[in-house]
């Protein structure tokens, strides 16, 4: 029966990582802090199966511990539903804890019958400081219930289980922080220095419950010590942590090929473009197209790009950026002569449709290998000079490269800044990269190769113009190469 409960656990632990309901990176957290994981327990209730799982574990846990009380009351709003999965499912009389005190008919604080001195067992899902606990048995206290335990999904060992218990209450978790790592670690999900950099900042990372760092320090040394941080990790690390395939496999062949430049074959002409791919290959690791803009678009043309492609190692994205309705999106990505979907690693899209346009590319998408081998790059800024992008649709645009069921086929992110998403499983591909910076005449601006990768993070720097212009079009696109991937070298080694 244990080994089997111990299974059970290792088996959520790792369907809790596939579907992003914890994550590795950068992550401000309730406390004021950033941390290198983030845990996001609200994803479960859609996975019924896994919301199921949860509770089960959790009822049983409870039986374990021989924990009794009158009442179970989650702490709002994400342990609700676990809440009431464990009240019916016991048979035990729930209490519903408001945030916020109504302001109309009875103006309660605590939904629920009960009487004074009656016992109630707390229900939540993750536990840093345990501030939200002790915000909850304040509440309940104040109402002359009487609260010893609290039931968690996640302790992140961070001080919590010490903090409550100084309040007189007891903290039993299904999950540690240190399990969690050891369990994908065991499963090849994340690399030993992954575990490392995370443990390093549990160490060193301890809170107290009005949020206050044990031992004192400020914020400015918690930055310090995360190692997650994405600007700080190779790609060879951030492989190991992208949900869509086709970002591993180009992570993997920036790392071994060792380059970091994307070229911008704008071109009218087949021949043109194959010539440029031919002398340029061997630099690359990604080859952006035009295609509506090639006056003798073929069959033959595609054929001798992938071609090409394959020789000399690189990607091949159509940088279509798709903004329409879904099913208008799944037909231009997959129909039509272009038929993009079967030659395109990669595509570009807004976010402008929102989640639909993910669903849309997604549908074109033929049953078997093909899905596994496509993705996309989602539009958050552009580089175009008085463009109306603003930070809420930055912001909008992060949430949906890194949440919701379809982040495995989004690859990255187009961007101008480092803070335009924290996830290091995801790409940023940068453009307007030029060795001499300016300004065109239609409004695009350039920055050099050492500025976007040092300066603006990004991971990938497009270059149009600074090659196609050249005179030696295959040394311009050494020269980017080598002072982009120099740029990468110097980043990482801070």
């Amino acid at each position: 029966m244990v080994a089997q409960s111990a299974d059970k656990m290792r088996a959520l632990a790792l369907k809790l990582f596939e579907i992003n309901a914890f994550k590795f990176g950068d992550f401000k957290m309730k406390v004021g802090i950033n941390s290198p994981v983030y845990f996001d327990l609200r994803v479960i209730v859609s996975y019924p199966d896994v919301m199921q799982t949860v509770s089960d574990l959790l009822v049983e846990h409870i039986k374990e511990k021989e924990l009794t009380a009158r009442h179970v009351c989650g702490v709002p709003y994400t342990a609700l539903p676990l809440a009431t999965i464990v009240s019916l499912q016991q048979g035990t009389p729930m209490l519903v804890r408001r945030k916020e005190a109504k302001a109309y008919g009875t103006k309660k604080l605590v939904e629920g019958i009960f009487n004074a001195g009656d016992t109630c067992l707390i229900v939540e899902d993750v536990v840093t400081s345990g501030s939200s606990i002790l915000e909850t048995v304040h509440d309940l206290q104040s109402e002359g219930i009487v609260v010893t335990d609290a039931v968690v999904v996640v302790n992140r060992e961070q001080g919590g289980v010490a903090n409550i218990s100084k309040h007189g209450v007891r903290m039993h978790s299904l999950f540690t922080l240190s399990f969690l790592l050891n369990t994908l670690h065991e499963a090849g999900r994340i690399e030993k220095s992954t575990v490392e950099a995370v443990a390093k900042y549990i160490a060193a990372v301890q809170i107290n419950s009005d949020g206050s760092f044990v031992g004192g320090g400020d914020k400015a040394d918690v930055v310090k010590v995360n190692d997650l941080q994405r600007s700080k990790l190779t790609y060879e690390s951030r492989a190991n942590l992208a949900k869509s395939a086709v970002a591993k496999r180009l992570f993997n062949l920036m790392a071994s090929k060792q380059t970091n430049l994307c070229l911008a074959a704008d071109l009218t002409r087949a021949d043109e473009i194959l010539d440029i791919a031919e002398k340029c290959g061997p630099h690359i690791c990604l080859l952006k197209t035009h295609v509506d803009i090639v006056e003798d678009f073929s069959e033959g043309f595609i054929t001798s790009l992938q071609a090409l492609a394959k020789r000399h190692n690189f990607l091949l994205m159509e940088d279509r950026k798709f903004a329409d309705i879904g099913h208008t999106v799944s037909l231009q990505y997959g129909k039509g002569i272009y038929k993009i979907s079967s030659w395109a690693d990669l595509v570009t899209a807004h976010t402008l449709p929102g989640r639909s346009i993910l669903q849309g590319l997604k549908a074109a998408l033929t049953e078997g290998d093909v899905a596994k081998e496509r993705g996309v790059f989602l539009l958050s800024e552009m580089s175009a000079s008085g463009n109306l992008i603003d930070d809420k649709y930055k912001e909008s645009s992060n949430k949906i490269a890194t949440e919701g069921a379809d982040v495995d086929f989004v690859a990255g992110v187009v961007c101008q800044s480092s803070d335009a998403f924290a996830f290091p499983g995801l790409l940023q591909l940068t453009p307007g990269v030029k060795i001499d910076e300016s300004v065109d005449q239609l409004g695009q601006q350039y920055q050099t190769p050492e500025h976007v990768v040092k300066e603006r993070g990004a991971d990938i720097g497009v270059v149009g113009r600074g090659i196609l212009k050249a005179a030696n079009p295959e040394q311009a696109a050494q020269t980017y190469r080598d002072r982009l991937w120099a740029a990468y070298k110097d980043r990482v080694g801070k």
